[in-house]
């Protein structure tokens, strides 16, 4: 069993806590906290241990939650340390983890050189294996990730033009806007979407421009991909509905909207309205000789669950991965009802 503790039990560290336990391979440590917040209850009332600064204890303490210990002593037992720590405070700790030799894992909001390397599943998995530290790229680099390398199955990508449309905000982040704008993000082209890429598929010829709109459901991607060769909008949609953690969706399920996919979610029963998948509008796949065009809304708090769980395996040197994560978490391909 792998021993994996989350080092920051926030949007994406209580996701990867969750996913961590539904592994046949892994054993959650615990979560590390620096403030005894409602997160931090939940998780306790929930049988994980809580590991916290060590000036933080008696705080914790007051608020009803006992300690496990401090967050040394958790990267202490741990096999392997995913940092779900607010952007830029990954860097500071991989000091620790560098000195106490434990592997770990990064979020797209740190530096690319954070890591050995910037890793996404579907595009550089048996790359990374055996690397102690890895950088998952952010949700839109992520989403991105995924459809280019599946689409270049059927042909070799050339070159990828796309936009973002960002929602502003997750939906507990009360104090983030905009309210009433669409925001350039930012008006200079291109966008970091862009260049976040390129720190996967190194010689990819890909710009991106982004614009932040007052939703905080989805995020939205218009690609046009150019390929080497000419191909068909049946092929394309096939190699789609067979690779795992990307799904589609029809026409004909009157889903118009990112509102709609929530409320789908919801009615599917997952947990925390979860879809980790990309979500490819059928009607969007378009193609014009060796271009393909294609729109899909990606969910920024569950999509990059996944690839965190395959990087854990990665940096333990497990040489497959994918399979067994998607089957754990339920993560599907093809139509998405």
């Amino acid at each position: 069993m792998i021993k994996v503790s989350v080092n920051g039990y926030g949007t994406i560290g209580k996701r990867v806590a969750d996913a961590t336990l539904k592994q046949p391979d892994m054993e959650l440590v615990g979560v590390a906290k620096t403030s005894p917040n409602y997160e931090a209850m939940v998780a306790f009332k929930r049988g994980m241990r809580i590991f916290v600064p060590k000036e933080s204890k008696d705080k914790f303490i007051g608020a009803g939650i006992e300690p496990s210990g401090t967050i040394d002593e958790m990267i202490d037992e741990s096999d392997v340390v995913v940092d779900a720590t607010p952007n830029g405070v990954g860097a500071e700790y991989k000091k620790i983890y560098v000195e106490k030799g434990k592997p770990a894992l990064f979020q797209g909001g740190e530096k690319s050189n954070v890591g050995e390397m910037s890793f996404s599943a579907l595009c550089n998995y048996h790359e990374a294996v055996g690397k102690k530290y890895l950088r998952v790229v952010s949700c839109n680099t992520t989403a991105m990730l995924r459809s280019i390398c599946t689409v270049n199955k059927v042909s070799q990508v050339k070159k990828v033009r796309g936009t973002v449309i960002r929602r502003a905000a997750d939906p507990k982040e009360y104090k983030k806007g905009p309210i009433n704008a669409l925001v350039p993000d930012p008006a200079s082209v291109p966008s970091h979407h862009a260049k976040d890429v390129n720190t996967v598929l190194k010689d990819l010829d890909i710009i991106t421009m982004a614009v932040i709109s007052p939703t905080n459901l989805m995020h939205m991607h218009l690609l046009d991909i150019e390929l080497e060769k000419e191909v068909t909008r049946e092929e394309i949609l096939k190699q789609v509905l067979s690779t795992p953690r990307l799904v589609v969706v029809p026409g004909k399920t009157g889903i118009n909207s990112t509102a709609e996919l929530v409320e789908l979610a919801r009615d599917l029963g997952r947990e925390r309205n979860d879809m980790p998948e990309v979500m490819i509008f059928e009607d969007s796949i378009y193609v014009k000789g060796k271009e393909v065009f294609m729109m899909y809304a990606v969910h920024q708090e569950s999509i990059v669950v996944p690839e965190n769980i395959d990087a854990v395996r990665a940096v333990s040197g497990i040489r497959e991965s994918i399979d067994v994560t998607n089957t754990s978490m339920g993560i599907r391909k093809g139509y998405i009802i």
